[in-house]
This record gives structure tokens, sequence and C-alpha cells, in this order.
């Protein structure tokens, strides 16, 4: 029986009928419905015991342009495709923040939870990091970095890379072990210090103390605790210098090309590939 994989699972073509029945002996039900009738159907269950929905969705959007299913319309329009937009609420001073990290008292990495942490989050990523605002994708832990003089940096951590080869090559895994265990390594996919702070080695400093806790955060939230944090930084852009600091390991260079890039065209950034082992046994456990 032929199969088609999507975002990370494969598909047989009798999971895709079961898929196709239930929304047209359901024609009531939105997406967010399929999606989770679908996981529970197909038990698509993340380590930590949630169903993976947020995984599920994107691999029906993937489906259905493919045409192996036909979904209802969204219940709001084009929310995915719209220019992210926002309040500016945090304030810019009017003149650079230049400190000692010794002299920075009260610093605080706070990991955010709730409604007015999250849009503070967004906002500054938004304003002030060259990537702007982006869904982090699958399971994810965002901080703010904080201080005496307010806000002064924020980071992100989703989903690993599906398929990276300097980073493969150095874990030594097999395809089929990554398929299995990709779950366990970690993305840093936003880091942001604001353009107004002038602090040395503020960056490795936070670095350091988000993976000191990490783990434990994302063991509370999810149920397990992943054992690599993965980044990537574009080589034209920074040398990434903090990671080097905070003691990452650099393990190479992507090929400039796009998950969806068969024709070798490499039109996106080369990235420095940087790693960091949340335990000794790393290898044990994504390996064994």
């Amino acid at each position: 029986m032929s199969t088609v994989r999507v975002c990370g699972r494969e598909f047989s073509e009798h999971e895709i009928a079961e898929i196709r029945d239930f929304v047209i002996e359901n024609p009531s039900a939105n997406r967010r419905q399929i999606s989770r009738w679908t996981c529970e159907r197909l038990q698509w269950i993340a380590p930590g015991g949630r169903l993976k929905e947020m995984s599920c969705r994107v691999a029906l959007l993937r489906l259905e342009a493919m045409g192996k299913v036909k979904l209802p319309p969204p219940l709001k329009r084009g929310g995915n495709r719209k220019a992210y937009t926002t309040e500016a609420t945090i304030p810019v001073p009017a003149e650079p923040l230049r400190v000692a990290l010794g002299d920075l008292k009260g610093l605080k990495l706070r990991l955010v939870e709730g409604g007015k942490d999250s849009r503070l989050w967004n906002e500054a990523i938004h304003r002030f990091h060259y990537l702007g605002y982006g869904r982090l994708p699958g399971a994810q832990l965002r901080y703010l970095l904080e201080g005496p003089s307010g806000l002064l940096g924020a980071l992100g951590f989703g989903a690993s890379a599906w398929k990276v080869a300097p980073r493969d090559r150095w874990i030594g895994w097999s395809d089929s072990l990554r398929k299995e265990r990709l779950h366990l390594v970690v993305n840093n996919a936003r880091f942001l210090i604001m353009p107004w702070v002038q602090c040395k080695n503020l960056a490795s400093w936070t670095l350091a103390e988000c993976m000191r806790r990490l783990a434990s955060d994302w063991q509370r939230r999810y149920g397990y605790r992943p054992v690599l944090l993965e980044t990537f930084v574009e080589r034209d852009r920074f040398a990434g210098t903090c990671y080097r600091a905070a003691n990452w390991v650099f393990v190479g260079e992507t090929q400039g090309r796009g998950k969806l890039d068969r024709d070798c065209r490499k039109e996106l950034p080369v990235k420095l590939v940087w790693v960091y082992p949340l335990r000794k046994d790393f290898r044990s456990e994504l390996c064994a």
C-alpha cells in the first residue's frame, strides 16, 4: 500500500480515505475539529501525551494541496498570511544602555505565560528582530529577559529542523532514529537583545541561563526532556560569537537550500549550524 509522508508522518491511502470520509460525513466540522479527530483516530501523539494538533493541521493543508483531501474553508480567512501588526508599547530610550554585566542587578529570564507576556514577546520580535515575528512550529517555549530598566531581550525555542546534514552527521544517528527521536532536539529559532542594550557578555549569559533551565521547563510543559539544542546563524550577518562564548559547538554550514528546493537553486542564505548538548549522554538517547 502506497504512503505519503508529510510533517514527519507516513499517511497510508487507507488513513487518507478515512479523513476524506470523516469530512464528508461531518459537513459542519471545522478544521480544528478535523485535526483533533485525525490525531485521535491515528493516535498521533507527542511524547508527553498531547495530541499533535499543530503538526496535524499543517499536514492536512499539505494533503489538501496534493489533492488528497478537501477541507472546509477556514473560519478566519487569510489569518496565517496577514502581516503581523501590533500596537507599539515597548518604549525606545533616547540613549543607549551602556552597562557592564556585573552592574546589571536583578537580571531575570522569565518564561512567557499568558496573553500579556505573549503580546510583549510578539511585539519585541516583530519590531526589533531582523527576521520579524513568525509562529514558532510545534512544541515551544518563549522567554523574556528583563532587568531594572525593563525589557532587555527575548528568546524563542521550537521544533527542530527535519533534516540538516551537518547536524545529522555530527549526531551520527540513522534516518529511522532521526524520524523517531527528532522531538528530543529543540531549535533556538529567535534570539534578541534589544538594539539599545550595549552590555558585553549579556548574550552569552542569557544563553547559559536558558540552557540551565530549558530541559526542566520543557518537561513541565510537555512531559519529556530534550537532550540537544540547535540554532542556525546567517553566515553573512553574524559569526555566532555569543553561541561560541556559551560553549555551543559549530558543526557545519547549510547549503542555502529550502526544504522544497529540488532544483539546487540555493536561493536561501547559508547558515552556520550550532548545537549544544543538554546531557553528556545525549547520543545514547538519540542513537542507541
